[in-house]
């Protein structure tokens, strides 16, 4: 029997080839599936004018379809697969982001995330597969900051305009409540009952703390009201309330003053422990770090402070608030 030959799959420096680094010589492991509360291929997320493929998970997971991120940053396929050609599922976002023009600013925490596609099952059709929503604005802070730096070049153009029309996309409305208009969990989420919310977000006991609020939440606050940043965990007392009108107040229906109960100050008028460590590990402290990681995109995404707060509230508007009808912030 005449030996196959080996498949050598180049990566290029310019838009993406669809081609694999590896081929697997058997199966592998079967991933775990998850189901869909809320989503279907006939409700699109739209922005920038690209329509991407969005779901809400039953463990409240929102991801976008991997074709759809495709199409979203406009990165081309070298061609399609032969019926041959094993599959290699997930890889291509992966191989993406490996290029040399990229990689250098891709950190490790979205290297890792980008290489466990998130496996799910729609309404109808076949098994798909994807990503959190939140990290299509990392891809693109990555290709931006990629450009800023110097290393796109003419191959790059599409796909850092592309980059920059999303993130001013999201600047207007944040990613995660793009997906749960699109999808229509919105409506399902607001028949929640309030004592359920609290209970879903909020432990009775509090747990160990562990850094949730990453340090670039504070380093935005700063560039946006024009202050020195140093890294120094002193802050000036105003941002303890910006923190609640941004995170705590936009969560869940009173849940700041739920906060405010189960971890009172004392007669020195300081806080024995941190709000976040009252959120229950199962649920709460994922959904509290999921809606960090969209204010902070909101942030670096502005340009100024005041609107940076329009787009805070048409995105996470706070609870009994009127939602501000939309301005042209950008």
């Amino acid at each position: 029997m005449a030996k196959k030959p080996d498949l050598i799959m180049p990566i290029t420096d310019g838009t993406f080839d669809d081609v694999a680094d590896s081929f697997f010589d058997v199966a592998p492991p079967k991933p775990e599936v998850s189901k869909t509360l809320a989503g279907s291929a006939d409700r699109p997320l739209e922005i920038g004018g690209v329509q991407i493929d969005c779901y809400v998970l039953e463990d409240e997971t929102r991801v976008l379809s991997q074709r759809g991120m495709f199409k979203g940053l406009g990165v081309t396929r070298g061609g399609p697969r032969t019926d041959k050609e094993p599959s290699n599922t997930g890889a291509e976002i992966p191989r993406f982001a490996s290029q040399k023009w990229l990689k250098p600013f891709i950190d490790s925490d979205l290297e890792a995330a980008l290489k466990s596609p998130v496996f799910f099952q729609p309404p109808t059709g076949h098994m798909g597969y994807g990503y959190p929503a939140e990290i299509l604005v990392d891809v693109c802070d990555a290709i931006l900051e990629a450009d800023k730096q110097g290393a796109t070049g003419r191959p790059q153009e599409k796909i850092v305009q592309n980059a920059f029309s999303l993130i001013r996309g999201f600047a207007k409305v944040g990613i995660i409540a793009l997906v749960d208009e699109a999808t229509g969990y919105q409506e399902m989420r607001a028949k929640n009952a309030l004592a359920d919310i609290l209970e879903s977000f909020l432990s009775d006991y509090r747990q160990k703390w562990t850094k949730t609020f990453p340090d670039d939440f504070y380093k935005q606050i700063y560039r946006l009201r024009n202050w020195d940043w140093d890294g120094s965990a002193k802050r000036p007392g105003a941002i303890g309330g910006w923190t609640n009108n941004f995170v705590y107040d936009r969560l869940a229906p009173t849940l700041t003053d739920e906060l405010r109960e189960l971890n009172p100050t004392n007669a020195k008028g300081e806080r024995l422990s941190k709000h976040h460590q009252w959120f229950n590990p199962e649920y709460g402290h994922p959904e509290l770090k999921q809606h960090i990681s969209g204010v902070t995109a909101l942030m670096r995404a502005s340009s100024t402070w005041d609107g940076f707060k329009r787009s805070l509230d048409r995105a996470y508007p706070r609870y009994g608030d009127t939602i501000e009808m939309p301005l042209d912030d950008l």
